[in-house]
């Protein structure tokens, strides 16, 4: 007998549509759910002190909230029609907003120009999965690898023990014989969208920097 096990089953479309909500719900249930604690707190006719810990912990989290809701539309949303063009400056923006959270910052070498909406959506995916490389934090770079419409992306993670997780390798490479769940829906869907774009995400182990490229 083979020592290598077979891909698991790929999730039909409507197993894949509940699986992205499920990420999507999993990313804003945290500064949701902080949100209602500080408003727990309102409620309890506070001291001035506790006052203003609450009001200072949902602003904080609506604005990570928000963040995360924008991020995620142009992420895993239909973001327009089935032709429809993103502006990467506005890819930029939302990435940002959603990333840098003081642990992790983002350094954007790309031109600003018009790309159709999976190559800008696989850039985001491809970003979710570069700070999971990074789990103590550290700096992400997008270069750019071509130019015009058929441009396609290098991200580069630096920091504290940079590593390659092989669940996802394995989810990019169409080999991981595990059932794909919420929380392998992600990588899965980025392979997905490299396909559509005719391309192939890779990670690879660079001294102490992992390198995601799609190519």
């Amino acid at each position: 007998m083979s020592g290598t096990s077979s891909p698991g089953p790929a999730p039909d479309a409507l197993e894949l549509a509940a699986l992205l909500c499920s990420r999507v719900c999993h990313d804003l249930i945290s500064p949701v759910g902080a949100i209602v604690n500080g408003l727990e707190v309102l409620d309890d006719n506070p001291k001035p002190e506790d006052r203003d810990f609450a009001l200072d912990l949902i602003r904080k989290s609506a604005k990570t909230a928000s963040a995360r809701l924008q991020f995620c539309r142009l992420a895993f949303g239909a973001a327009g029609s089935s032709g429809a063009q993103i502006d990467l400056g506005d890819a930029q923006n939302m990435a940002k907003g959603h990333i840098e959270d003081g642990k992790v910052t983002l350094t954007w070498n790309l031109p600003r120009l018009l790309l159709p909406k999976n190559r800008v959506k696989l850039l985001l995916n491809m970003l979710v999965i570069a700070q999971q490389t990074i789990p103590r934090g550290g700096t992400l770079t997008v270069d750019p690898v071509g130019e015009g419409e058929a441009i396609s992306f290098r991200i580069t993670s630096a920091g504290l023990n940079a590593r390659v997780p092989q669940n996802i390798v394995d989810l990019l490479n169409a080999t991981s014989s595990n059932t794909v769940d919420a929380h392998a829906v992600q990588p899965h869907y980025t392979r997905l969208l490299a396909e559509a774009c005719g391309l192939k995400v890779t990670l690879t182990l660079d001294c102490d920097k992992v390198l995601i490229v799609a190519s």
